[in-house]
């Protein structure tokens, strides 16, 4: 097949990236969808986890020990991180042979619905065993849901900007993703002030839930309205999407990408459930703080991270990959490791203790950029979405039960893996620092005149 090494007909700025003033509005206004969207998203998929004590007890057998109800809950949790692959690898299949937004509107869609069935579902004393058995199906297709959210939104925004600027652009979303979480844990924690703990467990447990579903209404309609990106349209009208499977192009010819991408991903994963998701619930049956407390701090760190999300993104644009990371890790091995050694004095120290571990966590924004980078424009999104997939559900997996398990014997046991987490973050930004050839635009990107920014 012949395909003109130059952006043909006009479409230069179609094909390349680089966005006429005209067309500003219009990508400011896709990113704003697309984040928009995701924080639904990622509000139904995490959710589950700030109302993990109380899952414990509406979803198992009275008279187990509580930390084992947690610890089951949380096996739940990580279902829906376990079959993230299956989600991931079958939508961004066909995101990279049909378009980046088909992925993107039957994920939401897909969400709300398990997300629905989540706030009906009858509990252990109506349905006995049946009922964690249903609660793990719907946890399971959320898994699927997000799987293939997370990686069509950074590959949709950071096709539809100058490459000068996709640090940025997939930070703004990330920070949707966290927002998403921000607003779990208000929700829950307006949910604790309002209803007595018995009345939580009775009923009002559901109520999240039902917000959820009625959240995506009006996020799945926007997602139907979004057009192509750029660069998609520019594969398709050239004949040039990919001749075989993307997944095995992907192994065939990006390894190195897929590598680095599954260690980072690993990286961001310990960032966001550790000090997002899981410590909400760690303050509580570690730390003694109360519930309502405890996601009073948790709303405020996230906010915290939204921030220091966006400002990471503006630096890697600026300062490259490899400097932020190494940078980054030492701040985030330093703010993690006090915050957990010193939470516990006073919830006013635990407040300032979370808004600086916040902020410091915003260098996840630096993976995203790496990954939509490290992988041609044929495969982007099946490149991304494995590598991504794949990490979360082994380590996204592993990780809430096993820290749950760990801190039984030791309580720094978070604060000990994210130093470790730390490390790993520094070693992968000096291997970037040293092979910037991977960030480059991809010769085949190059010939057929796109993404070139």
């Amino acid at each position: 097949m012949a395909v003109s090494a130059k952006p043909s007909d006009g479409r230069s700025d179609q094909g390349t990236g680089r966005v006429p003033a005209a067309d500003l509005y219009q990508n400011l206004r896709t990113i704003g969808l697309v984040a928009a969207g995701g924080s639904v998203v990622y509000y139904d998929f995490v959710v589950f986890a700030f109302l993990a004590p109380v899952i414990g007890k509406v979803f198992f057998p009275a008279g187990i020990a509580g930390w084992l109800a947690v610890m089951q809950s949380f096996g739940i949790f990580a279902a829906g991180y376990v079959f993230r692959p299956l989600g991931g690898i079958a939508l961004a299949h066909f995101g990279d042979l049909f378009g980046r937004k088909q992925l993107f509107a039957f994920s939401i869609l897909l969400m709300s619905v398990s997300t629905l069935g989540m706030a009906v579902l009858p509990d252990y004393a109506t349905a006995g065993v049946a009922a964690p058995l249903l609660l793990i199906c719907l946890r399971v297709l959320q898994g699927v849901a997000i799987g293939g959210e997370v990686p069509g939104a950074w590959t949709l925004v950071a096709e539809q900007m100058p490459r000068r600027h996709v640090g940025l652009a997939c930070a703004l979303v990330s920070s949707s993703f966290t927002a998403g979480i921000l607003l779990a844990s208000v929700i829950v924690a307006l949910l604790n002030s309002f209803f007595s703990a018995a009345e939580i467990e009775a009923f009002a447990w559901r109520i999240p839930f039902v917000m959820g579903a009625l959240f995506s209404l009006p996020a799945i309609g926007a997602r139907w309205r979004l057009k192509e990106t750029p660069v998609f349209s520019a594969l398709r009208d050239r004949w040039a999407l990919v001749p075989e499977l993307p997944l095995v192009s992907i192994f065939r010819n990006h390894l190195r990408a897929i590598i680095v991408s599954i260690l980072l991903t690993w990286v961001l994963s310990a960032g966001i459930l550790v000090t997002g998701l899981m410590t909400a619930t760690l303050l509580q049956t570690v730390y003694g703080f109360s519930a309502q407390h405890a996601l009073v701090a948790t709303s405020i760190g996230t906010f915290a991270l939204i921030l220091g999300t966006a400002l990471f993104g503006m630096a890697v644009d600026r300062l490259g990959a490899g400097f932020c990371l190494m940078g980054g890790s030492a701040i985030f091995g330093a703010a993690t490791f006090v915050f957990y050694s010193f939470a516990g004095h006073s919830f006013a120290l635990l407040c300032l203790l979370y808004i600086i571990m916040g902020l410091a966590v915003g260098l996840m924004a630096v993976v995203p950029f790496v990954m939509v980078n490290a992988f041609p424009a044929r495969v982007r999104v099946t490149g991304v979405s494995f590598s991504y997939n794949i990490s979360y559900a082994v380590f996204g997996g592993l990780t809430p039960v096993l820290l749950t398990w760990l801190v039984e014997y030791d309580p720094m046991a978070p604060a000990y893996y994210l130093l470790f987490i730390a490390v790993l973050a520094c070693g992968l930004g000096a291997y970037i620092s040293s092979n910037r050839q991977m960030l480059e635009p991809h010769p085949d990107d190059l010939r057929l005149g796109i993404w070139g920014g």
